[in-house]
């Protein structure tokens, strides 16, 4: 028979282990009152992986916890492409888009609301004219949009590929992709000609630019496929400029394990801490890396995997690239007046 002290010992070791795997520490960023939130309330702008390059929403208030927007239907049907919005010079929000890779167009449209779109100008590149890129093939992929608040322009960059991949060697056109980039004061007229952001001899893909304080930060999905002379292959990297169009440091440590892509960045409520959310393709999951600042070190929550014990962090299902942004308490509000939230969306 066991013994009192054998039996005793055998329950604080047990009820140890459950109470600490039950008691995870929270994502640091969080309010106690959200009255008292510097970021109020967020919207992630994505597509599905049933309905890939279409554009749905879906909306937070703490950064971590996302909630489906109009029943997971589309919310503007004329969108196509990698959505990715920014908000800009006369308070009005952008949306950048393609109708494919192959399209030769940039489409931007224009909200004051973020539910009635316009368009508003289609930009379309002449690739070939890029210096020391004339071999650039007239494919556009994911284009996305940044307002610069000191510099008054917008950024917009895509990425563009210059060899064709073969049955042998499909990795040689994603290896071959190149982030370009032109400047604009209104979105309606741009730089005379597309300009590589990198002097880089790597892929490079979902480029984005956000600025901190003094510094630029360009997050990067390292395009190079993964092998023991390129670990870092396939994941989400950061190099860094104190100006807008660089030059551009070597990219950073990878944030994120290999074969992540399609990276966002929100900052937390209480505006301390950065989250850094990025897929696993294809449509796998949604990883979470947190910092509390751009310069590092990072560390991967728990999260997507649907056990609510576990998660730190929660999607909608199905969700697949997009773009994450802030919004006040009464964009919110307005969106969810518009489209009704489903409050129980993480499953299929």
């Amino acid at each position: 028979m066991i013994s009192i002290k054998r039996y005793l010992l055998f329950f604080l070791l047990t009820t140890t282990t459950i109470s600490v795997y039950g008691q995870q520490p929270d994502p640091p960023g969080q309010v106690t009152d959200p009255n008292n939130a510097v970021n109020q309330a967020y919207l992630f702008a994505h597509m599905t992986h049933q309905d890939y390059g279409r554009l749905y929403y879906s909306v937070s208030l703490d950064g971590l916890h996302w909630k489906a927007l109009n029943n997971k239907k589309r919310v503007f049907e004329a969108y196509k492409g990698h959505p990715d919005i920014t908000k800009g010079h006369d308070g009005r929000y952008y949306l950048a888009g393609n109708t494919s890779d192959s399209s030769p167009d940039i489409v931007i449209w224009v909200s004051s609301d973020l539910i009635n779109w316009k368009e508003h100008t289609v930009y379309t590149p002449v690739l070939r004219s890029t210096p020391d890129y004339e071999d650039a093939l007239q494919r556009i992929g994911a284009p996305k949009v940044y307002f610069d608040e000191s510099t008054s322009q917008y950024i917009l960059t895509w990425h563009t590929p210059h060899k064709e991949g073969t049955s042998e060697d499909p990795e040689r056109y994603w290896a071959s992709q190149r982030t370009l980039y032109v400047l604009s004061e209104d979105l309606k007229t741009f730089s005379d000609h597309p300009t590589k952001l990198f002097d880089l001899g790597m892929g490079t893909i979902d480029v984005f630019i956000r600025k901190v304080d003094d510094q630029y930060f360009a997050v990067i999905k390292d395009e190079t496929y993964p092998t023991l002379y390129w670990p870092t292959g396939k994941t989400i990297r950061i190099a860094r400029s104190a100006s807008l169009t660089g030059p551009y440091s070597a990219p950073a440590d990878p944030i994120s394990p290999n074969f992540r892509e399609a990276p966002m960045l929100i900052p937390s409520p209480d505006n301390k801490i950065w989250y850094m959310y990025y897929e696993q393709y294809p449509g796998v999951s949604y990883g979470l890396s947190i910092a509390d600042n751009l310069n590092g070190p990072w560390y991967q929550a728990s999260g997507y995997t649907f056990h609510a014990d576990w998660d730190k962090y929660s999607m909608p299902a199905s969700v697949r690239h997009g773009c994450m942004i802030t919004i006040s308490k009464e964009e919110y509000e307005r969106l969810v007046d518009e489209y009704g939230v489903l409050e129980n969306s993480t499953s299929e």
